[in-house]
């Protein structure tokens, strides 16, 4: 973990109630596809947990939804402020279980950390689906990029506005010959992805926290193998492990 100080390059909205924020700074800490961020704003006791959608160098990318008063203050910052940030926070996705032909699956605001995993194993020459859930056509965010990837990208959404109709494992029933599935998103999905999945894989679970490293013990769940802090141990925790 590392706390340094970014500088925001860009804010902009990409989607309803979501914002792509890039910012140059220190990401030497961060290590991992499926690591997070926690940002302290000014005004708020707590730092807000982020996931990292993409980091190149010194500039890291982030993703986000306004969902509350918190991220509505990120959502007004402009150009050129600056935000206190910790990095290198949680486990991280490990690439060495993923096979050939690995299904990356995210929904919602679960979707940025799956585009630079998706980065990651298309480097290392595996072949990537990826599929993306929304509720309707105006929350789509990163198709294209995913494409841009060279991806096997499908979109679901729940009013059939765009791609398939219904939930992400809805497109899981007609694919079967993906080797590994890793996964983001809220809970419900991650829960139906489980059940569906017929190989292991792993899970990125969303939790609120309040130290975001390990600390407070505020975010811990139970597992087969012992309790976990989402923050610390987590978010990502591997199919078999897991209790519902």
């Amino acid at each position: 973990m590392k706390q340094s100080v970014f500088r925001i390059i860009t804010n902009e909205k990409i989607a309803k109630d979501v914002f792509k924020m890039t910012l140059k700074g220190d990401c030497s800490d961060i290590t991992k596809s499926g690591q997070f961020v926690n940002i302290k704003l000014e005004g708020f006791y707590l730092r807000r947990p982020i996931s990292v959608c993409e980091v190149e160098g010194d500039i890291l990318t982030l993703i986000y939804k306004v969902v509350g008063k918190g991220t509505e203050a990120m959502s007004k910052m402009c150009a050129c402020e600056e935000l206190d940030i910790l990095t290198g926070l949680g486990n991280g996705y490990s690439l060495e279980e993923s096979g050939e032909r690995p299904l990356l699956i995210g929904g919602g605001v679960g979707v940025p950390p799956m585009y630079e995993l998706a980065k990651r194993l298309k480097k290392e020459g595996r072949s990537v689906s990826v599929i993306l859930g929304f509720n309707k056509a105006e929350e789509i965010f990163y198709e294209d990029e995913f494409k841009a990837l060279g991806c096997d990208t499908f979109v679901a959404t729940v009013d059939g506005s765009v791609g398939a109709k219904g939930f992400v494992t809805d497109v899981m029933k007609n694919l079967d010959d993906y080797t590994y599935v890793y996964t983001c998103g809220p809970e419900p999905m991650l829960k139906a992805v489980w059940g569906e999945a017929k190989t292991s894989g792993q899970f990125s679970f969303e939790e609120r926290m309040g130290c975001g490293f390990g600390a407070c013990m505020g975010c811990s769940c139970k597992t087969k193998y012992g309790n976990k802090r989402i923050c610390r141990e987590g978010p990502v925790l591997v199919k078999e492990e897991i209790i519902w």
